[in-house]
């Protein structure tokens, strides 16, 4: 890496968002109690800080979670003030949304909404403050020749042309370009002003080692993908970031982080897809919140289903089938039983007698469907009960 090259702790960004949610939490506490601001608070409702210490932690750890999944926390240049603000706005309206919630199941003797809203939107607040204070501080240091990576673009063709003249126009990205090499004869040779030309692709390595390459910019067409997947080895063997700008035709990849130079799409290799632990736990959390809000709704609902199938035709009120989940699990899924009991043993018959594909999962006028099975599935009914089960899928 270069001499310059600067790496912020990564601690750095999430530690200060949870002081300033804090923060935020504290300041909301004094605008609705002490101050009284927006809504007078009546003498039987004052109440201390203390019983607002679980949710204020609440506060912080959902900012956090929400805010990781939106991949603020991560380094990605190019990345505008406006769309990280839309991301925390995103999570503080998420976070408000999960504490109130809670707050109505939990039903605490103690609990003020506005309480909640203000604070979300002064976490809004002193998060993106925060963050232009930290933008400013980048640039200042980029400006002085911290922090920027040592560019080297391969391909001199229309898309190279235009990565390096973003990157020449654009330094407060961050990047230095050092030059480009091209297979072309007369463009690998030609330097373009200012920037120089190392020869053919087959000089990167000896580049790279001598210009001390940070990152290396692949411009090319993705009919020559051999010559990329060479490129892209070579600079992971000598530990150089490698970007791709995407060709016009759909890539097939596992997965990519893509980051945006000017408007110019710079996609990254980052190997498996994975779901981050951090997105499960948010979507376990969700998926919970939302079950147990809609069991006052839902249960009455469940309950007339439950009888109405009892009624009408014999047999057990669900169904399973079995399912594959998260690395091979097995686990079963549970509707309401909307068909005759043993259904299954029609199966073969039918198809015969309708001659239909056997392939297709519904058969057209099915008559092994009830009569409350036919008014369940109209409307979606039958699927209720799988809300509980999928989460042993995950």
């Amino acid at each position: 890496m270069s001499k310059t090259a600067f790496n912020q702790p990564r601690w750095l960004l999430p530690v200060v968002d949870a002081g300033l949610v804090v923060v935020a939490f504290l300041f909301s506490y004094y605008l609705r109690y002490e101050v009284q601001f927006l809504q007078p608070v009546d003498e039987a409702n004052d109440a201390p800080f203390t019983p607002y210490v679980p949710y204020a932690a609440m506060f912080v750890g959902l900012m956090w979670l929400f805010n990781q999944n939106a991949s603020l926390y991560r380094e990605r240049r190019g990345r505008t003030w406006w769309e990280e603000m839309f991301a925390i706005g995103n999570s503080a309206t998420n976070t408000a949304v999960f504490v109130m919630a809670l707050s109505f199941l939990l039903q605490p003797l103690v609990f003020s909404r506005l309480l909640i809203i203000q604070s979300a939107l002064l976490t809004v607040v002193l998060l993106g403050l925060w963050r232009i204070v930290l933008r400013q501080v980048q640039n200042q240091m980029r400006k002085r020749g911290v922090g920027v990576e040592r560019v080297l673009v391969v391909g001199a063709g229309s898309v190279g042309l235009a990565v390096m003249q973003t990157i020449i126009a654009r330094p407060d990205l961050g990047y230095k370009l050092i030059g480009f090499v091209d297979d072309n004869p007369e463009r690998g040779s030609t330097d373009l002003g200012r920037v120089p030309a190392y020869g053919q692709v087959d000089n990167l390595p000896g580049v790279i080692e001598r210009e001390r390459i940070d990152t290396v910019v692949i411009t090319l067409p993705w009919q020559v993908q051999r010559k990329i997947v060479q490129i892209v080895r070579e600079c992971e063997s000598k530990h150089v970031r490698v970007r791709t700008v995407p060709d016009m035709f759909e890539l097939s990849l596992s997965q990519v982080q893509v980051e945006m130079l000017g408007g110019i799409p710079l996609l990254g290799l980052n190997g498996e897809a994975q779901l981050q632990p951090s997105s499960r736990l948010i979507k376990r959390a969700i998926d919970i919140a939302l079950t147990l809000l809609a069991l006052p709704v839902v249960g009455p609902l469940i309950g007339l289903v439950a009888l109405a199938i009892k009624l009408d035709t014999p047999g057990p009120i669900f169904f399973s089938q079995e399912r594959v989940g998260l690395n091979g699990k097995r686990f079963k899924v549970y509707k309401f039983r909307s068909m005759i009991q043993d259904a299954e043993k029609y199966h073969d018959k039918l198809i015969r007698d309708t001659g239909e594909d056997p392939r297709h999962p519904k058969i057209a006028n099915d008559p092994r469907i009830t009569r409350v099975g036919r008014l369940i599935r109209r409307f979606s009914i039958d699927e209720l009960p799988q809300s509980g089960t999928f989460w042993a899928a995950r």
